[in-house]
């Protein structure tokens, strides 16, 4: 097992810079998440520490281990892809071993190591077959297995479940998650999907534009977010955001009137722009359901989306649009007057020019 670190790394194509500055350490049998939109990095970085990208600037280091200048077999980690990456024309007994044989493994030990792998993700009666004769879910499983023999000190995950159904997803990604802890390897995962991110990884990173915005538990990132980006980004359905200025006696947005959270009271000034996060599920249909200070809030419902365990509201307050998460059993109608509590203890607040939440 080894612990993983980036330090002032950077990576420019020509005079394009993709990533800068990239300073990251990733513990011993942590599995580290790097999350953002597409173009943020999170690939570019991963394909780094594999040795597939050549590095600009800094140094990545494995167990301690500077790697910058080692070809990718010589960095004990093993990696699983988007598209599978298995050879057609083999078995899944022969793609799961391919990697020992190429490096000189006995045969026994080849054997053992297949059998062991194959046991632990279920694919054992598949052994004797080819990757076409596979579903997505079951190529991934071999893909992955074709990792685990390798016994390699970092696991490297690149996007390895966007190709699935969105059932088979989120059945692969507990199976994903039981089997780290069961191995305790340590482990980069990228993706794109923030659910993803907040259900697998022991920490998370988040990226943009090549710099990380906010590193720490799913729980961190999600209660105390570091930014404007972080909070919008992370969540589902995404933070309302609402521009508002300090008054005297509160916060004043472009159609009602807020109290500032009183854990914030002596933070801000009067006169001072911010931006208001409000997360959907702290807006209710009822005053008793808000745990903190209420402040009721007039609007009229847009459109609703019923999924079952709750309904999504989308409505409109003067000039303002906010995303409510509704109890099933409350769920309005599009036109209808409704009141929308809003939990102003639970707002997040951010400088209006930096975008950094105050705190």
């Amino acid at each position: 097992m080894a612990d993983l670190a980036f330090n002032g790394v950077a990576k420019r194509y020509g005079d394009v810079g993709v990533i800068e500055g990239l300073d990251l350490a990733i513990h011993d049998h942590e599995l580290m998440v790097l999350v953002g939109p597409s173009g943020c990095g999170k690939s570019t970085a991963l394909r780094m520490i594999a040795g597939l990208e050549e590095i600009s600037a800094g140094t990545i280091t494995i167990g301690g281990r500077v790697v910058n200048h080692l070809p990718p077999k010589d960095r004990d980690i093993a990696m699983v892809f988007q598209s599978y990456a298995l050879y057609p024309h083999m078995t899944v007994r022969e793609n799961l071993g391919f990697g020992l044989r190429m490096r000189g493994t006995p045969a026994p030990e080849i054997g053992q190591r297949v059998t062991a792998a194959a046991e632990m993700l279920d694919i054992g009666h598949l052994l004797g077959r080819k990757p076409k004769d596979l579903s997505g879910g079951q190529r991934q499983r071999v893909a992955v297995g074709r990792a685990i023999v390798r016994q390699p000190a970092v696991f490297l995950f690149d996007e390895p479940l966007s190709n699935l159904d969105a059932k088979l997803r989120v059945q692969t990604r507990a199976e994903l998650t039981r089997l780290q802890q069961s191995l305790g390897t340590t482990s980069v995962y990228v993706t794109h999907d923030q659910v993803e991110a907040m259900t697998m990884g022991h920490r998370i990173t988040v990226m943009r534009a090549g710099k990380i915005q906010q590193v720490g538990t799913p729980a961190e990132v999600y209660q105390h977010p570091a930014n404007v980006f972080v909070a919008q980004f992370i969540g589902t359905p995404p933070m309302n955001l609402v521009a508002a200025t300090v008054t005297d006696s509160g916060l004043q947005t472009s159609s009602f009137p807020l109290p500032i959270p009183a854990r914030l009271r002596g933070s801000l000034q009067a006169g001072q722009k911010v931006s208001l996060g409000i997360r959907p599920e702290t807006i209710a249909s009822r005053i008793d359901a808000v745990r903190g200070t209420a402040a009721a809030v007039e609007a009229v419902v847009d459109v609703v989306e019923p999924i079952g365990h709750e309904s999504i509201v989308y409505a409109t307050a003067g000039s303002e649009r906010l995303v409510a998460i509704f109890d099933p059993h409350e769920t309005p109608h599009a036109g209808e007057r409704i009141t929308m509590v809003i939990d102003a203890d639970a707002m997040h607040v951010f400088d209006a020019a930096t975008e950094l939440a105050i705190s």
